[in-house]
């Protein structure tokens, strides 16, 4: 029996959320410049007010530490030897940043503390509620656990359905042709996918081949160009995955839709359909049908199911 591909879960550098957040969360590094391949652990944050009290039993430094007025105004109360004696106990523990949010000025023997113990500090001009919140969500997103699967995923209908089968069989013209009739691409031939809330998953693509896609015998297009901004999206959560088999591989193909098939992707179950090819069959319109199907579908309705059941009753007469 094959081992279970584990799912990847980020490992988070405070470089790494630095870079990405320096913007959204207006964050500036004032010390500990030479901290910052220090590892996230925890995708959350941490007020260290009773740390900074002198209770050291407990530390939750394996977060981002962040100090707002509460903590600030407790420190100025100190004499400069007792606060000195504070900042290095903290700073001792292989804590991932400091945060002072509020744009709070940062003692120059935090600072010179700091650069010597390789703790990166930050200022904000954020409110401490406001940063703790925005954190962390920006620290679920970066923590997300993460992979790839091969396959092509369009939005259609405002279904998010991911379209795989073996090399050859018609992905890329049954992409193209959707997006022709004004759908939108969201990756091409290989989709990476997170989990977020540990129950969606969304879809992207890789950012160096966004917008663009393969067709066999004509070679790279780049669909927002010639088809304008509305046939493409940077992201979409999965809801569908159609599976293209050739004519003589699908006689196991549910011909009913009395049960619905699922497979899992990063340990969540999303609705799969399989779609028999040959010669003559539209697959852009069937996979309009199973996009709109799959909306009906999660409203709680099944037309076969519907349809046995009247089937029922008309024989129990």
């Amino acid at each position: 029996m094959p081992a279970k591909k584990k799912t990847k879960r980020e490992k988070v550098s405070t470089q790494h959320f630095f870079e990405a957040q320096a913007g959204p969360l207006q964050m500036k590094l004032v010390a500990g410049k030479s901290g910052l391949s220090r590892t996230i652990i925890e995708p959350t944050v941490n007020r260290p007010s009773l740390a900074l009290a002198g209770f050291t039993k407990y530390i939750a430094y394996k977060r981002i530490q962040v100090i707002g007025n509460a903590e600030a105004y407790y420190l100025k109360s100190l004499s400069v030897s007792e606060r000195t004696k504070r900042y290095k106990k903290l700073c001792s523990y292989k804590i991932p940043c400091i945060v002072y949010t509020r744009n709070l000025p940062v003692d120059k023997q935090l600072k010179s503390i700091a650069n010597e113990a390789g703790v990166p500090i930050f200022q904000t001009p954020m409110v401490t509620m406001r940063f703790v919140n925005l954190a962390t969500i920006e620290l679920d997103l970066l923590f997300a656990p993460r992979d790839s699967v091969i396959g092509s995923m369009v939005d259609v209908h405002g279904i998010g359905v991911l379209i795989r089968g073996e090399s050859g069989i018609g992905k890329s013209e049954t992409v193209l042709e959707l997006i022709e009739k004004g759908y939108s691409l969201v990756s091409d031939d290989v989709t990476k996918v997170t989990l977020l809330d540990g129950r969606e998953i969304i879809g992207t693509s890789s950012e160096l081949s966004r917008d663009h896609m393969e067709v066999r015998g004509i070679g790279i297009i780049n669909v927002g160009a010639m088809f304008g901004a509305k046939s493409v999206r940077t992201e979409k959560r999965m809801d569908l995955v159609v599976t293209l088999k050739g004519w003589k591989e699908s006689d196991d193909v549910d011909r009913l839709g009395m049960d619905e098939e699922h497979v899992k992707i990063l340990g969540v179950k999303v609705r799969h359909i399989s779609i028999p090819v040959r010669p003559g069959r539209t697959l852009a319109r069937l996979i309009e049908v199973a996009a709109l199907s799959t909306k009906l579908s999660a409203a709680g309705y099944n037309p076969a199911r519907e349809l046995n059941d009247r089937l029922i009753a008309k024989m129990s007469k």
